[in-house]
């Protein structure tokens, strides 16, 4: 049986996820979480199969959901299941250790069919993504999207900006000063050339690193 834990924000997505799984002979939905944070929490008391999870949440999100999980318990095998398919997400979540990435237009039998790769020790990733992974790697400096010169902590801080989250919120979550959060605020608007937060959410949306339906 593999016991399959789930981590998106939506419930919708999460009801959704669940029946297309709930009847799959030899899968098993043991848990879910609406963030990153109840997600590492869960995953210290208990130890799914595979995580499913979501980038784009509330909190840490998903690539320090999964760093987090992963230095607890390295046997746990995360596969990404988003809407984000631009570079650098799926390359940074990559190399943080996630084993399968897809997109959340995935068909129900691809899905099905990535976790059990994923489970049996093979990592996944939907043949767009890696296509886009692969160009990356070969030409780094051929991309046009600028979020790609950023640094995990960078990116991670971006990424709670965009979604409307106070300096405060952040340094709390992320056990940083309130200083140490302005500063790489400040980081990132001289690498990404701009001048404030709103700026900044115009640029993720722009370059597909934000859902502009969860704004």
């Amino acid at each position: 049986m593999i016991n399959v834990f789930l981590v998106d924000d939506h419930e919708l997505v999460r009801t959704g996820i669940r029946r297309i799984l709930e009847d799959v002979r030899g899968i098993k939905i043991v848990g879910e979480a609406d963030c990153g944070e109840a997600a590492v929490k869960w995953c210290r008391a208990h130890e799914p199969d595979i995580v499913l999870m979501d980038m784009d949440m509330p909190g840490i999100g998903g690539i320090e959901a999964t760093k987090k999980i992963l230095r607890y318990n390295p046997d746990i095998k995360i596969m990404v299941l988003t809407i984000h398919t631009e570079d650098p997400l799926p390359s940074k979540v990559m190399q943080a250790g996630a084993f399968g990435y897809l997109s959340k237009n995935a068909g129900h039998d691809e899905v099905i069919n990535a976790i059990r790769q994923v489970n049996s020790g093979q990592r996944y990733i939907a043949s767009d993504i890696a296509q886009q992974i692969a160009l990356y790697r070969i030409a780094p400096g051929a991309s046009e999207n600028p979020f790609h010169d950023l640094s995990d902590r960078e990116l991670q801080i971006m990424m709670m900006i965009t979604k409307g989250e106070k300096v405060q919120d952040i340094s709390e979550r992320l056990n940083l000063s309130p200083k140490t959060v302005n500063s790489y605020r400040y980081r990132l608007f001289n690498k990404l050339d701009i001048n404030g937060d709103v700026e900044l959410t115009h640029l993720a949306i722009r370059h597909g690193m934000l859902d502009s339906s969860k704004l």
